[in-house]
């Protein structure tokens, strides 16, 4: 009896841990994963987290035909580009997957310190590891502030500054060409800096935002420092550099170019496959988002006439549903080059490249450069009256949730042309491929180039000395010859009057002349039938 309450204790412990792994496999949750790998040394339970290689999971040897995917978002523009590819679906834990549309979060955790696995060769990912360098407000604005700190130490052409005495604009800085987000803090770690640049104009108009979300929340306009208690309070603190809840405070753009009298700014997508080097692609397919109420500066507190968050507009009454207050890129190229002059859009145009372009610059030298990964990022970019654009925020997770008809189109397009900058030739992923996709595969995608500025420099006290010596030199010398030119001129038809008074077509010619200083012709005319002795020894004198 003993032996058999022995065996049966042992066949019921061995299902039970049979049951409890096959509930961890078909599970989807990161921490039933964990424990998993964490008990996997004592149990022996193949690990399999996110189809990462370890030493229980090598890689896998034969050939597939077939790419496998898995996502954390079932959009409509995802799904329907994967399934037109014939490619097939599988959860994130099970490891079979080639590609992985994955969240933030989950990209942090495979990448995480802690996290004893890596990726395999046929595997990639939609995010970098450190993506966030963009994403967070504060991040991008001390990468930007160290970017143009760099250039300025190297003598970069790209760090001009404005003279001491030229009043500054929006940006707060006297960089000509680097001047590319609004004069920016972060709270409460700066805030003694911001009142003191408060001081500097009182009736100006600030925004803060936090500096980890998205989608407007948080976020509201301040005309006064005693809304902002919260931080003064915070800034007295020892540590202010290591408050978790930190914001960024920015000047606010009052003088946006409203069409129709309402705000908005652009959504533009920017795909970037390295950061070693910078492989980045701008889609032409962007669009702009509008407010629903017409614009008010004085009226700070509604948000429906400040912020273009689709998530805030559509609780408005006014949203449309039809448009979504959304409008295409080309269709603002139109109204500019029909307002503002022909060729305005493609300045404009030209001068957002060249500020997405500044932004992946500064953040280029801390980011993880992982061959596993590429990343659409969604720029918001505002346009001031002057056609000036601002960089406002980057988004590494844009939304590919569809509000209207014209919205999923291009979204569906979005991703369906990310995948064919993204994948190899070979139609299956592989770390080993170079990222130089062919020019039939980036269709509506255009290359960043790194910026460069015209040739025209401004020429300094000695080169400008030298150059009115020349000049001056030139002038002299160009002088002289006319004058020597006319006399000879004037000698060859004194010579040649006797014998032209018998022809008038040719006194005609010779009197024409008189006005030039062509000698070559008048030497030609003269000798036309007119044999004039020591002639030519008098020219020659």
């Amino acid at each position: 009896m003993k032996s058999r309450l022995k065996k049966s204790k042992k066949n019921s412990s061995s299902m039970s841990n049979h049951s409890y792994s096959n509930n961890n496999n078909s599970s989807g949750n990161c921490k039933a994963d964990v424990a998993v790998a964490s008990s996997s040394s004592k149990s022996k339970i193949p690990v399999q987290i996110f189809g990462l290689v370890s030493k229980d999971r090598p890689w896998p040897r034969k050939e597939r035909h077939c790419v496998f995917y898995s996502t954390d978002c079932d959009k409509t523009a995802l799904i329907n580009n994967f399934q037109k590819r014939g490619w097939q679906k599988v959860p994130a834990f099970d490891g079979e997957w080639n590609l992985y549309w994955a969240c933030s979060q989950n990209c942090r955790y495979i990448f995480g310190v802690d996290h004893p696995y890596r990726m395999r060769s046929d595997q990639m990912i939609n995010h970098f590891p450190n993506s966030m360098e963009l994403s967070r407000k504060d991040l991008l604005v001390k990468n930007i502030k160290r970017y143009r700190k760099d250039l300025e130490r190297k003598g970069d052409a790209l760090a001009e500054t404005l003279p001491i005495h030229t009043k500054l604009g929006i940006g707060g800085t006297r960089y000509m060409h680097l001047d590319i987000i609004p004069m920016t803090f972060v709270l409460p770690s700066d805030y003694n800096l911001f009142v003191e640049q408060f001081h500097k104009n009182p009736a100006s108009t600030w925004i803060v935002k936090p500096s980890d979300k998205s989608q407007g929340v948080g976020i509201y306009l301040i005309n006064k420092l005693s809304k902002l208690k919260r931080f003064a309070y915070e800034a007295r603190t020892f540590y202010p550099h290591f408050h978790r809840d930190t914001c960024v405070i920015s000047k606010y753009i009052d003088n946006p170019l409203l069409i129709g009298g309402k705000k908005f700014d652009l959504r533009l997508y920017v795909l970037v496959t390295t950061f070693n080097p910078i492989k980045a692609y701008l889609y032409n397919e962007g669009f702009c988002r509008f407010c629903t109420q017409r614009y008010d500066q004085t009226e700070i507190d509604n948000v429906f006439m400040h912020l273009t968050n689709v998530s805030i507009q559509k609780n408005n009454k006014e949203y449309n549903t039809i448009h979504g207050g959304k409008w295409s890129m080309q269709n603002l190229c139109l109204y500019l080059d029909s307002i503002r002059g022909e060729g305005v859009s493609e300045q404009l145009y030209r001068r957002i490249k060249e500020t997405i372009r500044h932004s992946l610059d500064a953040v280029a030298p801390v980011m993880a450069n992982d061959r596993h990964c590429f990343e659409v990022y969604g720029y918001d970019i505002i346009i001031d009256n002057n056609l000036k654009p601002w960089l406002i925020e980057i988004n590494t997770s844009p939304s590919i949730h569809s509000t209207t008809k014209n919205d999923c189109t291009l979204k569906t397009r979005l991703i369906d042309n990310v995948l064919d900058v993204v994948i190899p030739p070979s139609g299956m992923p592989d770390e080993r491929w170079s990222k130089t996709p062919s020019k039939e595969s980036l269709k509506n995608f255009t290359l960043l180039t790194p910026v460069v500025l015209p040739k025209t420099r401004t020429p300094t006290a000695a080169t400008a000395a030298a150059t009115s010596t020349t000049t001056r030199a030139t002038v002299a010398t160009r002088t002289f010859s006319q004058r020597r030119a006319k006399n000879l001129v004037k000698r060859l038809v004194v010579a040649a009057m006797p014998i032209t008074a018998h022809s008038p077509k040719l006194s005609k010619k010779m009197a024409q002349l008189k006005k030039s200083t062509d000698c070559k012709k008048l030497k030609s005319l003269t000798k036309r039938g007119v044999q004039i002795a020591g002639l030519s020894k008098r020219v020659s004198k």
